[in-house]
């Protein structure tokens, strides 16, 4: 009776062991597909041509009888199966700029994915871009992401419906396409830089500011020191330097744009931006995806990442902290 008491223990101590075993397994095998799930959440890729298909069918429904509808859906699944040719991709993107171009690391992701996966012989890139301009090093960066595109040979084409002034433009005028809505702001190829000065505040109250430096111009202006004119010269000099730089990079995508005419800092509205060469044709952004679904299957991708509250007043106090006196404002 004790040695079978003692085989039944022995049999459930090993049905343990292998149960354990086997949840250890699968704890591990659910931990690491849960990893790689999170390591992609923060992309939405949607299929925008299904999407309007789906809503458009169900809007013709609405309207139809019963045997009507029938009729529809059977209409569409022979025309579903008549479908073997896969269609060149339309992938769009959509950057809204703010005077940091914060979306720029966003935007080299999703840049990223596309010319990993994008055939250059018959796909495309929508940008949907709105930008008044912002920093320098900012938009400089997120003009050389689509100018990677550019790169590798895909067509880009740039949608303006509201604004692209500055470094927005910056951005834009590497596109093969800018198209942009009959109201839309675009150009304002020009650079600005300001701020304030309390010396003489601080001067009267009798309160000194002190500013080392090493390097003779690593100042030219500050906010609570004594600023001269050789500084004034100076930085004014930095701000043609950044101005010459913004247009031969205009000129390099646009090479027929008269810069003396476009290069002043003006902006132009749509009908007249295009008759100075600066966008290529009049429409928004929703008729151009009608257009193109028409010939290709358009995709949205998206690139979401949910910043801690903390993040976000870092980076502002950052921005307060490290912020450049020029921008393409």
């Amino acid at each position: 009776m004790l040695e079978f008491a003692l085989e039944i223990a022995s049999f459930l101590i090993k049905a343990v062991v292998i149960v354990g075993s086997i949840l250890i397994v699968l704890s591990t095998v659910a931990a690491l597909a849960l990893k790689q799930k999170l390591a992609d959440k923060n992309f939405k890729f949607t299929n925008l041509s299904k999407k309007f298909k789906k809503t458009s069918a169900a809007l013709k429904k609405q309207m139809l009888t019963d045997k009507e509808a029938k009729a529809l859906d059977k209409n569409e699944k022979k025309e579903n199966k008549k479908k073997t040719a896969l269609k060149p991709k339309l992938f769009v993107l959509d950057f809204n700029g703010d005077i940091k171009a914060s979306s720029a690391d966003s935007l080299r992701l999703c840049v990223t994915q596309i010319l990993a996966i994008a055939d250059p012989k018959s796909d495309e890139v929508l940008v949907r871009l709105e930008s008044p301009g912002g920093m320098v090093s900012g938009y400089g960066l997120a003009a050389s992401e689509l100018a990677r595109i550019r790169q590798a040979d895909l067509k880009l084409t740039v949608a303006v419906d509201k604004v692209a002034a500055s470094g927005g433009y910056l951005m834009s005028c590497v596109a093969d396409t800018i198209l942009a809505a009959p109201f839309a702001i675009v150009g304002s190829i020009g650079v600005v830089a300001g701020m304030p000065n309390f010396h003489r505040l601080l001067k009267k109250n009798d309160i000194d500011y002190n500013v080392l430096t090493a390097g003779k111009y690593k100042r030219t202006l500050t906010v609570f020191g004594e600023n001269t004119e050789e500084g004034r010269e100076k930085f004014i000099e930095q701000l043609e330097q950044i101005h010459a730089l913004f247009k031969k990079f205009v000129n390099k995508f646009r090479p027929s744009l008269d810069m003396e005419k476009v290069g002043t800092g003006e902006y132009w509205f749509g009908e007249d931006a295009m008759e100075m060469g600066l966008v290529d044709r009049i429409t928004t952004s929703e008729d151009y995806l009608l257009e193109q679904m028409l010939k290709k299957e358009v995709f949205h991708l998206e690139y979401q990442e949910k910043q801690k509250l903390i993040d976000k007043l870092k980076d502002s106090a950052a921005a307060v902290l490290y912020k450049s006196p020029f921008d393409f404002v």
